[in-house]
């Protein structure tokens, strides 16, 4: 939402009472079918009837736009707070409103006070006033017809549908699961080959050696990956081995040296929906509004002029390229 939006603070305020009626008792009418009791002796006194516990009333339900704060007597009701919130950063516009409740309570009684002050002080009958409000008034418009042409346009079926198309064209690629260890010296690297064609665990040897502390702890285990995804010397060298074999001699990055083996290979997975939906959301909407812009701009008549308001002088016109004269005809052979 464009800047401008943000001191606006335009809300209908409309609450409804709700009555809460207790239960009526109904009678219970008597039964005519039922023949007359017969008389019956005097009864004793009756002895006084135990006190009914007092019925609970329904509780009150809570009203769905409570009034939060009052600036001079003026509500000021959740429903701003819920508007205001979406002027704010991402970050915030995703959060729960309790978590950023008290700032944003505390920025709209500040806009309130200066709201007040303004229409005591006739701001509102100044025209520079007039023309931002208008101006504000058509980018509220605009946004708002923007964002329900998106939400027309792009739903979670064509989302979806955009998303399948976009797996047929990324081709597949190759990964591998490797592990490493990494040490100073080829010295080293050399001994730890040697060892590892003995016999020795590659995994035992990557927790006590490695000087990459992070997979070293995993048995030198780095995962899956692709080529992109490595250096040029360890990538070039990861790939060209196969599975379960390990690299003959060290591998020199501008880390250290290298042992590598190679656990598996494999073709990458396609990304997952979840992964490429925001950036296919973003191309959606993109191409939403640019082209329901254009449709509209092929409707309308417009003239633009210059600064001054003055038409822009037609550009001349080009002079017309003269026509090349007729090629001369050979004179007619004599015989």
């Amino acid at each position: 939402m464009s800047h401008y939006l943000r001191p606006l603070r335009l809300v209908v305020l409309c609450c409804a009472a709700a009555a809460i009626a207790g239960p009526a008792l109904a009678q219970q009418p008597q039964n005519p079918a039922q023949p007359p009791a017969p008389a019956a002796k005097p009864p004793a006194p009756a002895a006084k009837p135990p006190a009914q516990k007092p019925v609970a009333k329904p509780a009150a339900q809570p009203l769905k736009d409570p009034i939060v704060a009052t600036v001079n007597g003026q509500p000021v009701r959740l429903s701003e707070l819920e508007i205001a919130q979406q002027s704010l950063p991402p970050q915030y516009r995703s959060m729960p409103l309790q978590a950023v409740f008290p700032a944003l309570l505390d920025r709209i009684v500040d806009s309130k006070l200066v709201v007040q002050e303004g229409k005591k002080n006739k701001v509102t009958d100044d025209p520079i006033y007039k023309k931002r409000l208008a101006f504000v008034e058509e980018q509220v418009l605009q946004d708002f017809w923007i964002q329900r042409e998106i939400a027309r346009k792009v739903t979670a079926e064509k989302l979806r549908q955009r998303y399948e198309e976009r797996l047929k064209s990324i081709p597949a690629e190759e990964e591998v699961h490797a592990r490493h260890i990494l040490v100073a010296t080829e010295d080293e690297a050399k001994a730890l080959i040697a060892e590892i064609k003995k016999g020795a665990a590659f995994d035992k040897l990557a927790k006590e050696k490695s000087t990459d502390k992070a997979s070293g702890a995993e048995g030198g285990d780095l995962g899956w990956f692709k080529k992109s995804d490595m250096v040029k010397e360890f990538a070039d060298a990861a790939f060209d081995l196969k599975k379960g074999d390990m690299t003959a001699t060290p591998i020199k990055t501008q880390f250290g040296y290298h042992v590598i083996q190679i656990e598996d290979r494999r073709n990458a997975p396609p990304p997952a929906y979840e992964e490429l939906a925001e950036q296919l959301r973003e191309e959606m909407v993109r191409e939403a509004v640019t082209a329901e812009l254009d449709l509209l701009r092929s409707r309308a008549k417009i003239e633009k002029f210059n600064i001054d308001g003055s038409k822009p002088e037609a550009a001349p016109a080009k002079p017309a390229t003269p026509a090349a004269p007729p090629a001369a005809k050979p004179p007619a052979a004599t015989k």
